[in-house]
């Protein structure tokens, strides 16, 4: 029986990355300001990871700040989009000299979530940030992780959930998709069970950015790569009558001159454990709670 035909358009994901790549730093405001808020979670956790890996890290915006955190560790940076690599190169090339400390031992890294070039085992941090929703199979991917990470080991990351753009989505009546699809953060947390991850942890927040015309926004999507990459999306252009259709029904969501954009940002991390085997096959997970988030 053939595989089921993919909802992502994979190719089209790194095609919209790879356009971004240049002015990625400038442009991601969003990725940015939620990679501040999961490091401020790292808070909370006890670890000395001697390999860390950012998975889906783009440019590599989140690499200093790790290593800064863990100035001991070998911080690797991993994703699939070669140009955004490239870009992260050029700006850490630059900024080497100034600040050597920060990029001893760390690469950046061309890699597949779904099959990724590192042994089982060597890390014990694996962190990603808003990466998930561009997979058409996110489970693949946190098995991979899961792999990856050694016992004792901790997978923290974001991604969007199905409230993110509602109001795009809403104005558009053509049949076709204007955003991604966004999994229900109970959905990620069923995913980390599976994959044999310990008692994850999840938690969402809404945050709503603003913009003064329809334009902005679309804009905004693209140079930070975000434009949809759905199988379903409209492959040509969206035709005059539906357009100034959803132009009119967004506006009337504008408070004070502004249009909303919502996006739901979902939180998850999990332990990995020595699962311990029972004589018929089943597998017993244990779980330190004190190694929970509070």
């Amino acid at each position: 029986m053939s595989a089921p035909a993919p909802f992502v358009d994979s190719r089209q994901v790194r095609r919209n990355f790879a356009r971004a790549a240049a002015d990625y730093d400038a442009a991601a405001v969003l990725p940015r300001e939620v990679g501040s808020r999961m490091l401020e979670r790292l808070d909370y956790v006890r670890i000395e990871p001697r390999q860390v890996l950012d998975l889906g890290c783009g440019t590599g915006l989140s690499l200093t700040a790790l290593s800064e955190r863990y100035p001991k560790s070998l911080v690797l940076g991993a994703d699939a989009c070669e140009a955004m690599l490239l870009a992260g190169r050029r700006r850490r090339s630059k900024s080497r000299w100034l600040f050597p400390f920060l990029h001893k031992g760390n690469a950046l890294v061309s890699a597949d979530a779904l099959a990724l070039p590192f042994k089982p085992g060597s890390m014990e941090l694996v962190w990603s940030n808003l990466m998930l929703h561009w997979l058409d199979d996110p489970l693949r991917a946190f098995r991979e992780m899961h792999r990856v990470l050694d016992v004792g080991g901790l997978l923290m990351f974001s991604t969007l959930g199905p409230d993110t753009l509602k109001e795009l989505r809403e104005s558009f009546s053509d049949g076709h998709a204007h955003t991604q699809r966004f999994a229900d953060m109970h959905d990620y947390g069923d995913m980390l069970l599976d994959c044999g991850f310990a008692d994850p942890v999840m938690d969402v927040e809404v945050l709503t950015l603003t913009y003064t015309s329809l334009d902005d926004l679309f804009r905004d999507l693209r140079q930070n790569g975000a434009a949809c990459a759905m199988q379903s999306r409209c492959h040509g252009l969206t035709g005059r009558s539906a357009w100034l259709s959803a132009r009119a029904a967004y506006e009337k969501r504008a408070r004070d001159g502004r249009l909303p954009a919502t996006f739901e940002v979902v939180y998850g991390h999990a332990w990995k454990t020595q699962a311990r085997k029972t004589p018929d096959g089943s597998a017993i997970v244990r779980f330190d709670p004190k190694q929970r988030l509070r």
